[in-house]
């Protein structure tokens, strides 16, 4: 491997694995979510309800298709920074 090669592999390297570490920090869901069930507590009656929140959960969906992809582009980045030695036939 030659000196672009390397660091492009490290690149790629250093990209899935944020992108698999966020996904672990967001719960590590399989699928995305964009909502979230909150438990609240009525202060008036002493009631709980359950409602709806607005919030994004990273999911394996997005998150190894984003890795994925990082993982096709590293590789053909790689075979094109080849080094081609035209003497050593």
């Amino acid at each position: 491997m030659n000196k672009k090669q390397k660091i492009t592999l490290a690149v790629g390297l250093v990209l899935i694995i944020s992108a698999l570490v966020v996904w672990l920090a967001h719960g590590g869901e399989i699928f995305t979510k964009t909502q979230v069930l909150v438990e609240k507590k009525d202060e008036l009656f002493g009631t709980t309800y359950n409602e709806w929140q607005d919030k994004i959960i990273l999911g394996l969906d997005y998150a190894g298709g984003f890795s994925a992809a990082v993982a096709v582009i590293t590789a053909v980045l790689i075979f094109i920074f080849r080094n081609k030695n035209k003497d050593a036939g």
